[in-house]
């Protein structure tokens, strides 16, 4: 995916929340958009001087400008399975899951990429990761697939190239029909990573290295992708503590916590974010912070699932970098990044009291920090003069919001508000509420009949 800059655009008589170095913020003032990156941010009109001939003029009046939220874990796939085993355990739930999506197609990935992608954006999201871990023999290339689909809807795109090689006949959780062999694995993620991944200053694609949990694949998988990762200097990725489930696995099998596990594979280092992180003990999180790994954080499915709520105030008061996911759109039948940061709030001032976390520190984990777990944080993630032009503009002179004086209150507090405009390098996605790089009517036609076909797959 090749970076394409819209033209210049100046976003003005905005409020603005930089989540800069200095957390600067401006009543009324300006952002400036010049090939793909941010070239000016203030109070303000903007200097005249620094504005071309033809700029596009958009007035901010009533509205708050923040970085692009930045979704740090994702199953893309999974849009067309919303809604089965809707009161059901994660394991209950994986269980009834796998002989669905045993089925999926690329046609498939792409219907789903296109929906969940779409509404992503409708969320103020400019960066998505997606794990995709489910790769029938026969599905085509899925991951072509995804990444022509977030070409399509325009948003920057880190998806991961997931594994399972651990089936239940081994004593893991999937179906063996939905495990791979591990030569098969590892020749599979080096071609994904050697025609997709693009390590250049504003890549719209960067690939990820991601098998797909402790109890789907095996230590040998875990050892050899951090080495082929290594090799290719791409990142690690894969799910960590999620439940107390996983926890009663890791020790029954390898006779380690979670954590402890993942550090004995090789598992360390600023090159490794882990998702969910819910069931982590002290010596897990000094782990984490020790070794630099960072945390994707998605509390409305830990909430869908009753996998439990994550340490998030102790993990941050101990460095540790943590971002926020919505996670599998099967089990957040939303999938918008917003929420992730309104209950990311929520549920640490419910466990720990009212000063646990402040609304600023929760608009910086949607932004600048999911942007540091993805080590984008010089890119993405902050509206600075350089930085590339991911921008959302809230609107906050709604009836929901009127009479609410702090704009980055009303944005995480208040209702989930209506998206004025999201530019993603420049290049406008989404205006007034409406994408504008994809029929979302037409997609959801598409997601419906997709579903059908699938479901009667699986009988």
């Amino acid at each position: 995916m090749t970076a394409q800059g819209g033209g210049a655009v100046l976003i003005e008589n905005c409020a603005i929340a930089t989540v800069d170095d200095r957390a600067a913020e401006h009543a009324s003032g300006h952002v400036l958009l010049i090939g793909g990156r941010i070239t000016a941010v203030g109070a303000g009109p903007c200097d005249p001087a620094l504005v071309p001939d033809g700029v596009d003029r958009v007035d901010g009046t009533g509205c708050l400008a923040t970085p692009g939220l930045v979704n740090t874990h994702h199953h893309l796939y999974q849009w067309l399975t919303r809604g089965l085993a809707a009161d059901a355990t994660l394991f209950e739930w994986l269980t009834a899951s796998y002989p669905v999506w045993a089925g999926i197609d690329a046609d498939d990935v792409r219907t789903a990429a296109l929906g969940g992608l779409a509404h992503l954006a409708l969320g103020g999201c400019t960066t998505t990761t997606d794990h995709h871990y489910v790769v029938p023999a026969d599905a085509g290339d899925v991951f072509a697939a995804e990444i022509s689909a977030a070409a399509t809807v325009g948003l920057r795109f880190h998806p991961s190239r997931g594994s399972m090689d651990l089936g239940r006949s081994a004593g893991g959780l999937p179906p063996d029909s939905v495990v791979e062999g591990i030569d098969a694995i590892l020749a599979g993620t080096a071609e994904v990573i050697d025609r997709h991944h693009d390590a250049t200053p504003g890549s719209m694609c960067r690939i990820a290295v991601a098998p797909c949990s402790p109890f789907s694949v095996t230590g040998d998988l875990l050892r050899a992708s951090a080495d082929l990762a290594r090799e290719r200097g791409v990142r690690l990725h894969t799910h960590l503590a999620e439940t107390d489930d996983e926890e009663a696995f890791c020790r029954e099998r390898f006779g380690r916590t979670p954590m402890e596990y993942m550090e004995s594979v090789g598992w360390t280092g600023p090159d490794v974010w882990f998702a969910h992180t819910v069931h982590l003990d002290d010596p897990a999180i000094a782990a984490m912070a020790s070794g630099g790994m960072a945390a994707a954080h998605c509390p409305v499915s830990n909430g869908r699932l009753g996998a439990g709520i994550a340490r998030v105030p102790d993990m941050l008061a101990a460095g540790v970098t943590v971002g926020l996911g919505v996670d599998g759109a099967a089990s957040n039948e939303s999938g918008v990044l917003w929420e992730e940061m309104h209950q990311a709030l929520l549920l640490a001032r419910a466990t720990r009291g009212p000063r646990a976390m402040d609304v600023r520190t929760a608009l910086r984990m949607a932004t600048a920090e999911g942007a540091r777990t993805l080590g984008r944080q010089d890119e993405i993630g902050r509206l600075a003069p350089g930085y590339l032009a991911d921008v959302a503009l809230w609107r906050l002179d709604t009836p929901a919001h009127a009479g609410i004086d702090d704009p980055v209150a009303a944005l995480v507090l208040g209702s989930r508000p209506p998206m004025a405009g999201v530019w993603v390098h420049g290049r406008r996605v989404v205006a007034d509420g409406r994408v504008l790089t994809v029929d979302t009517e037409a997609v959801a036609r598409d997601v419906v009949a997709a579903r059908r076909r699938l479901l009667a797959k699986a009988g």
